[in-house]
């Protein structure tokens, strides 16, 4: 089976350019790609994680990711599905972001020997004198046509700036330099950036008489519609500091039934006749499919040890005889006794805030080794401390220990 049919068949595919002509060349070439990356933060999260994905099935097939780091994008900001500006970010802070990304990659991505490859457009972009990039790409660009892009037309009601509006114009230029640099025939990106990829082939044709390719993927979406990994507390984070390998599992074990299938061919390397199997299943059973699939993301992510923690975690509190080491855990001085439990969770940061703790207790979302507490008034007792903790569930899924320092 070709790369592209692997593509397609576990759902990747969007959009793409000369379908034939793409076919055939990664049949028979070895074609350099690239994705883009704004980094705009320390860390990636799980909708960059398809983004991997779809590298490393091309990596394996044979082909050379380029992961273009935006180190001059960032400083203007993508409009792409955005209704408002990005933050601007330093130098060191684009830079330190970059050193971040390229570790969380290297689990799925072979970056030795030149067999892929981290660019950064800051290296050409940041140079640039402007009369002559105007004289030389921005003649070839037409304003009217870039207004009918998706990524502005969802911006002009609410004002759009200049700055932004040179971001097509970079991406483009972007391609057109990987392919002179690197002989990168295609790009490839989430499928807000279809206009962008379409307007990068096209300065090629015009620049250097060359054919290039764009292909889009799905972006990671629930049965719903909503943006996959997307949690009370924010984004799904790549790095474990910022979203526990624990938590992590936790985020895939309790997905919607109805997303088990789709996360499991785009985000693992699992047969796609295991794939189908598992998402066929129903009720209870489905449970066991969910597991599979938590484990076999966490261990792409964070390694095969943290997701064999994890999981016990979890065995722990959902099935018996496991042991609560890898559940998230805060530490408290023996003094917590007596104290109002409202206190001492929010001294813990286990709750956000003392009135949003009063709503979880009044709703009945507040659990201490798993019985109901019933009193925003109700107090840290003896008896609640089992082997130096305490178990404090939120809602159905989510689970905190507080260890008693003696």
């Amino acid at each position: 089976m070709s790369v592209l049919d692997v593509l397609q068949e576990r759902g990747y595919i969007q959009q793409m350019t000369h379908e034939e002509e793409i076919r055939e060349l990664l049949e028979k070439e070895k074609l350099t790609f690239y994705i883009g990356f704004d980094p705009t933060a320390d860390s990636l999260h799980v909708g960059h994680f398809l983004q991997i994905m779809v590298m490393s099935h091309m990596q394996k097939a044979g082909h050379r990711p380029i992961v273009l780091i935006g180190g001059g994008t960032a400083m203007v900001g993508d409009p792409s599905g955005r209704t408002d500006m990005r933050k601007m970010l330093t130098k060191e802070e684009i830079d330190r972001n970059a050193e971040a990304f390229k570790k969380q990659m290297q689990r799925l991505i072979d970056f030795s020997n030149g067999k892929a490859i981290m660019a950064n457009n800051a290296d050409w972009l940041l140079n640039l004198n402007y009369i002559e990039f105007l004289r030389d790409i921005g003649v070839h660009f037409s304003v009217n046509r870039m207004l009918t892009a998706e990524c502005f037309k969802s911006r002009l009601e609410r004002g759009l700036s200049f700055l932004e509006f040179n971001y097509m114009l970079m991406q483009a230029y972007d391609f057109l330099e990987l392919n002179r640099r690197y002989n990168c025939v295609m790009q490839m990106g989430g499928d807000d950036q279809w206009s962008n990829i379409i307007a990068g082939i096209e300065l090629i044709r015009k620049k250097e008489g060359k054919q290039a390719y764009g292909m889009t993927f799905t972006l990671l979406t629930t049965s719903e519609g909503k943006k996959m990994g997307k949690t009370e507390k924010g984004a799904v984070w790549l790095d474990p500091n910022k979203t526990s390998p624990y938590e992590f599992y936790q985020y895939w074990r309790n997905i919607a039934d109805a997303d088990v299938e789709k996360a499991l061919a785009l985000l693992t390397f699992l047969p796609m006749d295991e794939v189908r199997r598992l998402g066929a299943l129903k009720d209870k059973e489905i449970n066991e499919a969910k597991k599979i699939l938590a484990y076999e993301v966490t261990k792409l992510i964070h390694g095969e040890e943290e997701a064999i923690k994890a999981q016990k975690a979890a065995e722990a509190l959902f099935e018996s005889g496991g042991d609560l080491d890898n559940v998230p855990s805060v530490t408290v001085s023996s003094d917590v006794l007596g104290k109002k439990i409202l206190d001492v969770l929010f001294e813990a940061k286990i709750i956000p805030s003392k009135s949003e703790g009063r709503r979880l207790i009044q709703q009945g979302g507040l659990y201490i080794n798993n019985e109901k507490v019933e009193s925003i008034d109700e107090y840290i007792k003896d008896d609640m401390i089992k082997d130096n903790s305490i178990l404090i569930r939120k809602g159905k899924k989510e689970y905190h220990r507080l260890v008693i320092k003696e």
